[in-house]
């Protein structure tokens, strides 16, 4: 039986505290899905996530975790023909209501395009193209396209926006602080949202900030959980433990110890002050990256215990819910990377909601609405 011959489950269910509100669901499908944070956004604005696209095992892995009811393509995406993936959820060229994906950044990074006007050559920045590829192939109402913002000084990018534009897609793009969507970190992220049946509109800012400490309220001591992810052992040395006690709780860094009680390394480098940091109770999280458990990494030290902030903790900073998923056989390492690479589900929320409204009135209009069924 193929995929098209089945209700879809997500026809009648949404995300996380996703109430219908007496709306149709609509379909979006994920391209370079990772370990889901894109799709959980996306099912937490009330979309029906019908087929996935990521080439990780274990982000494939977490993935399958967290969203069995979507069809997740494991495989290279310049290996997938759109038009396959169409009919195997059931939908025709056209029908599709939102196309969403982050191509992968690693080569358009902050880090990796320091002092450089464009991305550094990577095989990936092409991805662009594929995600280019399925637009044309499935001719989706919608698009979403989230990256770093280098994205937005690269000529592929331009060429994507030119070629869109060709098609008969408006679009917008800006970059944002996640911070302004609910989101508990300091994250800027390049949005476009484009669509072919209203004038796209990023979401407006909330006017609520999630704080450390409203994210992380009711998360208990590692040693007493029984949240293995949040009960991840660290192993520091002697000497970084006693580093660690030293800074000052509830924002302090090194640089509150004096150069004398400072790392040797430390010392001798000017930049990156945030490293050996703590996080304050009162404010957003610094960016949640892959190296989030570690205190050399930035400032991901506990507001008040001596350690670095869980994996628990950093997907809650991240803004995954407190019950996604992870497969722990996979090491901190890898679970880390997921993490910090993951697209934070309050901010793809807001956006995901800003389009849903223009492509349901869309429908109201044409009388095309699809009721939710139960």
């Amino acid at each position: 039986m193929r995929l098209k011959d089945i209700q879809h489950p997500l026809i009648a269910t949404t995300g996380t505290n996703a109430p219908l509100d007496k709306k149709p669901l609509l379909s979006a499908v994920d391209l370079f899905s990772g370990c889901g944070g894109l799709s959980q956004g996306l099912k937490d604005a009330g979309f029906g996530v019908f087929a996935a696209v990521e080439i990780d095992i274990k982000a494939q892995a977490t993935y399958r975790l967290n969203h069995p009811d979507v069809h997740l393509y494991e495989q290279d995406i310049r290996t997938l023909d759109p038009r396959l993936v169409l009919e195997e959820i059931g939908l025709k060229p056209g029908q599709l209501d939102l196309l969403a994906g982050c191509p992968p950044c690693q080569g358009f990074s902050r880090l990796r395009t320091k002092n450089q006007t464009t991305a550094v050559e990577d095989d990936r920045n092409n991805l662009v193209f594929d995600f280019l590829r399925f637009i044309e192939g499935m001719k989706p109402k919608t698009i979403m396209l989230e990256n770093v913002p280098a994205l937005g000084r690269d000529d592929r990018f331009t060429k994507l926006r030119e070629k869109l534009q060709d098609l008969g897609y408006k679009s917008v793009v800006q970059v944002l602080d996640a911070a302004d969507y609910e989101v508990p970190q300091r994250r800027k992220r390049l949005i476009m949202l484009a669509s072919r049946v209203h004038e796209p509109q990023v979401a407006r800012p909330s006017q609520n900030k999630v704080t450390v400490r409203q994210a992380l309220a009711g998360v208990g001591a590692p040693s007493r959980s029984r949240d293995k992810l949040h009960a991840f052992p660290e192993r520091r040395s002697p000497a970084v433990r006693e580093l660690i006690s030293k800074i000052p709780k509830n924002g302090g860094s090194r640089r509150d110890l004096g150069e004398a009680l400072q790392l040797e390394c430390h010392r001798k480098t000017k930049g990156f002050y945030d490293v050996y940091g703590r996080m304050a109770w009162d404010d957003v999280a610094p960016t949640i990256t892959s190296g989030c458990h570690n205190p050399s990494k930035g400032r991901f030290l506990h507001p008040s215990y001596n350690r670095t902030i869980t994996l628990r903790e950093a997907a809650l900073l991240q803004g995954f819910p407190m019950g996604y998923c992870f497969e722990m056989s996979h090491g901190k390492e890898a679970i880390a990377l997921m993490i910090g690479n993951a697209l934070p589900p309050p901010f793809i929320k807001a956006h995901a909601e800003a389009l849903r409204e223009g492509v349901f009135s869309y429908k109201q209009a044409r009388g095309t609405t699809l009721v939710a069924r139960s």
